[in-house]
């Protein structure tokens, strides 16, 4: 049996488990530590190859995230709405899947999918405007 206790410590969350042994981490042989350099929206975005973009608004009156998804004619194909990023995230990788589509096939377009729907989700919960990047 499992028991959690939750502590703020100089804004640091501590998570107690009772009965829990923590296994220890060892570094592989072929371990590399690889700096990444500044990402520059401009120079370094490349189209996703099926043409598939999304077009993302928040709805904060409501408090609903919408996402569209265009073909590479700008005509919208799908749309979803839901309150949170995750939900939203999950319902369209699931559909994808679901019908056979290759809507994303990079995964940069994947993190930028779910980056812009957690800073839509931070707007509706702060109240504040949202501007896809």
């Amino acid at each position: 049996m499992y028991f959690f206790v939750t502590a703020i410590i100089d804004c640091v969350i501590v998570f107690a488990m009772k009965n829990y042994v923590w296994h220890k981490q060892v570094v592989s042989s072929d371990f590399d530590l690889i700096n990444c350099p500044v990402y520059d929206p401009i120079k370094d975005f490349h189209r996703d190859p099926t043409g598939v973009y999304v077009l993302i608004r928040c709805d904060v009156k409501n408090s609903f995230i919408e996402v569209a998804l265009c073909d590479k004619k700008h005509a919208i194909m799908k749309a979803f709405r839901g309150r949170k990023a995750q939900d939203l995230y999950y319902t369209i990788f699931e559909y994808e899947k679901r019908h056979k589509l290759k809507w994303f096939s990079r995964k940069d377009h994947v993190a930028y999918l779910g980056k812009e729907l957690k800073k839509c989700e931070l707007a509706i919960l702060n109240k504040e405007s949202y501007v896809q990047e």
